[in-house]
């Protein structure tokens, strides 16, 4: 399995169906070789949606999704048992017992029943009825979610946020990317991506990150780059240890993928907004926002 050619087979076929986007399907791409679960971020209509479930195709792996709604419950996402005509207890599992999940709009669900995804997001199991489920590998979950200003929307907590590896942030097409976007859409057929990673593939290559080299310039610059959010003047809250390892995860798998065995700074600088935004609390008298404090450290830090 060579990781270079994996993601140029999927980027191939990703693009056959959605205009532009490369920064983000690469992203998406790198957190699932890294073995970590996306959110991305966009106002409706910038295909985040479409985007996922169609990186979600190319793997030939189990699908489910889940729709974040008001009324969303705890038993749409992991399931519940009953008890059948013969008196045994049966487990009708949830989308969660998927490969790949899509949760889509996830801040328009209550937080009581998010909070079902924790257990799932960091350990890859589930409980159900006091009965502990190992989660089939692998298992990446693509959570979609509208900025706070759009109506039904709540911030999701800290502590869920946290477990994405990385948050993106889906922003409006370029005019070309639209005129392309026109020109897919009316030459579309109703076909799906072709399938062209395994789960097989899926896990070695997940396995192969580890053997990807951090030079000590790079762990340092690592932790001084976190650091520095949680000293900085602007913000309340920084990044935490968790965002240190996912700079190491997300570096390894970049490097992976662009074919190299070593992870350098300017990795890191890339990958300074996803890893870090959604773990950052900025005062709100500050004015310049988490982008602002991600890219002034990123400038001064040396």
């Amino acid at each position: 399995m060579d990781p270079k050619a994996a993601y140029e087979a999927v980027y191939g076929e990703v693009k056959k169906h959605i205009a532009g986007k490369e920064d983000t399907i690469k992203l998406i791409f790198m957190a699932m070789v890294a073995n970590g679960h996306v959110l991305l971020e966009g106002v409706p209509g910038v295909a985040k949606t479409t985007m996922t479930k169609t990186i979600a195709d190319t793997i030939d792996a189990s699908f489910g999704r889940i729709q974040g709604m008001p009324d969303l419950d705890i038993k749409d996402i992991i399931g519940f048992t009953y008890i059948d005509e013969n008196r045994n207890v049966v487990l009708k599992k949830g989308p969660i017992f998927n490969n790949v999940l899509l949760i889509d709009e996830l801040n328009r669900a209550p937080p009581k029943t998010t909070t079902a995804l924790l257990e799932a997001l960091e350990e890859r199991q589930v409980t159900v009825s006091d009965k502990t489920m190992q989660l089939e590998k692998p298992f990446m979950a693509l959570a979609t979610q509208n900025p706070l200003n759009i109506e039904g929307t709540s911030p999701l907590p800290k502590v869920l946020a946290d477990r994405f590896l990385m948050r993106i942030e889906v922003t409006y097409p370029s005019m070309s990317e639209e005129e392309e976007m026109l020109r897919l859409k009316e030459s579309e057929e109703k076909t799906v991506a072709k399938r062209v990673l395994s789960k097989d593939d899926v896990l070695q290559m997940q396995s192969m990150v580890n053997g990807v080299k951090m030079p000590d310039d790079v762990e340092e610059y690592i932790t001084k780059l976190v650091d520095a959010t949680r000293t900085e003047i602007h913000t309340v809250m920084g990044g935490s240890p968790r965002a240190e390892i996912s700079f190491m995860k997300c570096a390894k798998a970049k490097a992976l993928i662009e074919g190299r065995n070593g992870i350098t700074i300017d990795d890191v600088k890339y990958l300074a907004r996803p890893v870090l935004s959604h773990r950052i609390v900025a005062r709100a008298t500050g004015g310049i926002g988490v982008n602002g404090i991600i890219d002034g450290i990123v400038a001064t830090l040396h």
